[in-house]
């Protein structure tokens, strides 16, 4: 079998997830996070929109992962982020952080808002 070293080069990758943290990039961050070609930034929850409006621009989909189980986000925020024309995908944090690293690898214009698990 061959492997390839994957070459990020828009953002940091989910390196890992725990209780209460995220590792990004090789750093560690503790709560809830933003993260995407802007950087990573700790995030306030649903009710902190700021930051996410701040990727319009920068990105076509954002990823919530909504902690261990799926829950739907509040749907005023989710209107928001689609008006300001940001698709919107919701799954479980550990979902949520494969299939950013995934897509990421493949140069797509996304971000990534976590819940901790």
């Amino acid at each position: 079998m061959r492997l390839n070293e994957i070459t990020y080069s828009n953002a940091a990758p989910v390196d890992g997830y725990g209780p209460g943290f995220f590792r990004i990039g090789g750093e560690l961050h503790q709560g809830a996070v933003v993260t995407g070609p802007t950087g990573t930034k700790p995030w306030d929850g649903y009710e902190d929109s700021a930051p996410l409006l701040g990727l319009t621009g920068h990105i076509d989909v954002l990823f919530f992962g909504t902690g261990k189980d799926l829950v739907h986000i509040p749907a005023q925020l989710r209107s928001s982020l689609e008006e300001a024309g940001i698709g919107v995908e919701i799954m479980n944090s550990p979902a949520a952080c494969r299939t950013y690293n995934v897509l990421l690898s493949e140069g797509r214009r996304i971000a990534l808002a976590l819940i901790p698990v």
